[in-house]
């Protein structure tokens, strides 16, 4: 079996997989201060019910980074595919900066070049990610605050408004306070993820494949007013398919 780890700033993926797709996915949050020790102990239970034999990486926190290959090399004596500088993804990037685009970009790019079209993929965690893939390469990238991280910055930075749960209202106007903020933040989401797929369709000059992923996609499947495909684990299929090339290679 395959171990996958995918690290974001807020949440860390666990995937379990066999060489042809991701079978289960364990989630962990409050991880970013563990020691090695600590994080072998929140995952044992996995590590004993499965038996791996390769272990990829994609990770946006450097520190992490380096304790996950640790603890596969001290742990499960595997050297681990890490996603960074010389590893062989068969994408190429249209970037000013290669060495700057981020592990998860990577990944969610290979597995939206294996859909042989065009495809804009929309990843929704701490920041959302427009990612644009043609011809098996990322031509261009949006970034813009996540959806929590706007939620977050609206109440904390006010004095009077309140926290609430993140769901879309019945309708876009609101009647009261929880309304109006689930509303804009939302149908606020939805109206800039329309605005720029319009955007980016002008510019590239064709259509193509709307993909949507991350923990929240769901919160928007039946807001967007744009077809739209839903791809749980966009970034972790990506994984799967760098960890087998290289395994192929060795």
């Amino acid at each position: 079996m395959n171990l996958l780890f995918d690290v974001g700033n807020t949440e860390l993926k666990l995937g379990v997989a066999n060489d042809e797709k991701v079978l289960k996915v364990f989630r962990f949050s409050k991880f970013q201060e563990k020691s090695v020790d600590e994080l072998y102990l929140s995952f044992y239970l996995i590590f004993d019910d499965y038996e791996f034999t390769k272990v990829a990486i994609c990770s946006v926190v450097p520190e992490l980074t380096t304790k996950l290959r640790t603890l596969s090399v001290e742990y499960l004596e595997i050297d681990p595919v890490v996603v960074e500088p010389g590893v062989k993804t068969g994408l190429k990037m249209k970037a000013d900066y290669p060495a700057e685009v981020g592990a998860d970009l990577i990944c969610g790019s290979v597995a939206a070049a294996k859909m042989d079209q065009p495809v804009l993929f929309i990843d929704l965690g701490t920041a959302t990610k427009y990612v644009y893939v043609e011809n098996s390469t990322l031509n261009g990238v949006v970034i813009s605050p996540g959806v929590e991280v706007s939620m977050n910055a609206l109440v904390y930075n006010t004095a009077l408004l309140p926290t609430f749960e993140l769901k879309a209202p019945n309708k876009v106007l609101g009647n009261n306070t929880i309304s109006c903020l689930q509303s804009g933040i939302i149908y606020g989401t939805a109206a800039q993820i329309e605005g720029l797929v319009s955007k980016i369709k002008n510019e590239v000059g064709k259509d193509f494949l709307v993909v949507m992923t991350g923990g929240l996609s769901p919160l928007f499947k039946n807001v967007l007013e744009i077809p739209v495909t839903f791809v749980k684990h966009l970034v972790l299929e990506g994984l799967l398919e760098i960890l087998l090339r290289n395994s192929l290679v060795k």
